[in-house]
């Protein structure tokens, strides 16, 4: 294994890290949420009363944010290899999944570990195998 010394990025990965486990230390201590983004969202589809304006300014600052980043700096080129058809499966495949494990990778993932969360814990191993046998199928045996 090498690594790509190019794209090789510690110090703005430990920034981005820092800056998401601060937010969701602070939306559970101020809030008493947790940042897990597929029930943050869930909630503005369902809305209850003085329960909305919380998840839309979560929501907000999430789509903002690239905003305000590329105001400093230059954004990232993206580019993705997939079709709309395959990005559409993909999105449904991922809701199911986050419906069926009762939350994301963020909400398991970030928030449930750092709570020592058994429940979490689980889920977080099962996103992960998930992933990597999806990546050996499709980069190994479909080519």
């Amino acid at each position: 294994m090498t690594i790509d010394w190019t794209h090789f990025t510690p110090w703005t990965s430990l920034g981005g890290g820092i800056v998401i486990g601060l937010a969701s230390a602070l939306l559970l201590m101020l809030n008493g949420r947790i940042a897990g983004i597929s029930g943050i969202v869930g909630g503005l589809l369902r809305p209850q009363r003085g329960d909305v304006s919380w998840r839309f300014a979560f929501v907000a600052g999430l789509v903002i944010s690239p905003l305000v980043f590329a105001l400093v700096a230059r954004l990232p080129a993206v580019q993705i290899d997939a079709g709309y058809w395959t990005l559409i499966i993909a999105g449904l495949l991922v809701g199911l999944g986050t419906r069926y494990g009762s939350g994301c990778t963020s909400g398991h993932g970030i928030c449930g570990l750092s709570r020592r969360s058994p429940r979490s814990l689980a889920a977080t191993v099962a996103f992960m195998f998930a992933g990597f046998v999806t990546v050996y199928v499709v980069r190994h045996l479909l080519g």
